[in-house]
């Protein structure tokens, strides 16, 4: 392959989010399988995804877990490069954990609602406002955000987190305001919300889950807590998504409406075969699933390149990440106790 296209292919990565290489030819089935799996030997790479990723990417991943999980493991791994297979801001949270270690997405462009709507700027705003709350922050964030939070939390923690703050502070809860009211109604806290919100999540709708119940009397609907009020106020069971999970793997009921990405729907298929999962619907009639965009931006062929060519790697500016490893240390250090 020509060092033109290559180096055409890098000067593109800001706009396109990922490698798209003339004339460079990439093995297809199990001869890309194969490959990933050569590159990540020949590196000493580990593939961390995320239960949202596309079920190719899910099967080959070492470790697939929920953003507390995933932030576990990225601590954790003793390998040279960490190929993410999740959203942008996972993937930096990896980086701001192993500033040593090579981090690489496959698509730059895989975001996410919660953390393209809530700044830095903007938290030091509530804060000047607010000056003696602590700010918990939802790990569904950018560096930024992290670095002007006292504490990050994921869904698998939050209330754990929140209920052990001090109660004589207020809170400013960013940037998921349904997760917010969520923690609220289980804490007793009264905290300053975020108006923030997950679009996958938003896209639930309550008449028409309410006919799927109806027309399923012998399902439980379990719902992730990014949902809106009135989608949770009809769940049989509220849960982050491993709780999910486990909750579908554990529970005797042998029918569930599951109100989150449906990427979710591969692994609980491994865990619980004989049991029946429905997709809860969405306000959009033509579409029955609620599917991440951001999240299925990654591909086999991108985790592919982006190994191959260890691009696109997420980079942070030295400062600002000690200033965002911070909270994410307070979060993994009074998260010990949740498995």
């Amino acid at each position: 392959m020509s060092t033109e296209f290559l180096d055409k292919a890098k000067a593109n990565l800001p706009v396109r989010g990922f490698l798209n290489i003339e004339n460079v030819v990439i093995p297809q089935g199990e001869a890309l399988v194969q490959a990933i799996l050569d590159l990540k030997k020949e590196k000493n790479a580990v593939i961390l995804a995320h239960y949202y990723q596309p079920p190719a990417i899910q099967d080959i991943a070492d470790f697939l877990g929920d953003s507390l999980q995933l932030a576990r493991q990225a601590k954790d791994t003793d390998a040279d490069m960490i190929a993410f297979c999740g959203v942008h801001f996972m993937a930096e949270a990896a980086k701001i954990l192993n500033p040593t270690k090579k981090v690489v997405l496959p698509d730059t462009q895989a975001g996410c609602s919660l953390a393209d709507g809530c700044s830095g700027e903007g938290l030091r705003a509530m804060r000047a406002k607010h000056p003696n709350a602590l700010i918990a922050t939802y790990i569904n964030c950018n560096a930024e955000t992290k670095a002007e939070s006292d504490i990050i939390v994921t869904s698998s923690n939050a209330e754990t987190i929140i209920r052990s703050l001090p109660a004589d502070r207020p809170i400013i809860f960013a940037p998921d305001k349904n997760l917010g009211a969520w923690l609220t109604k289980k804490t007793g806290r009264d905290m300053i919300l975020w108006d923030g919100s997950c679009i996958v999540h938003e896209a639930f709708s309550m008449e028409r889950i309410a006919t799927q119940l109806a027309q399923n009397p012998d399902a439980k609907l379990i719902a992730h807590p990014e949902s809106e009020s009135a989608v949770l106020d009809l769940a049989h069971f509220i849960g982050s998504t491993s709780a999910l999970l486990n909750y579908v793997e554990k529970d005797d009921s042998q029918k569930f409406i599951v109100a989150t990405e449906e990427g979710i729907l591969h692994e609980m298929k491994k865990r619980a075969p004989h049991k029946e999962l429905i997709p809860a619907l969405v306000f959009d009639e033509s579409c029955n699933c609620s599917e991440c965009f951001y999240m299925k931006r990654n591909t086999m062929e991108k985790l592919y390149l982006c190994m191959k060519y260890e691009l696109p790697e997420i980079l942070i500016d030295e400062e600002l990440r000690l200033k965002a490893l911070r909270p994410i240390e307070a979060m993994l250090e009074m998260s010990k106790t949740i498995k």
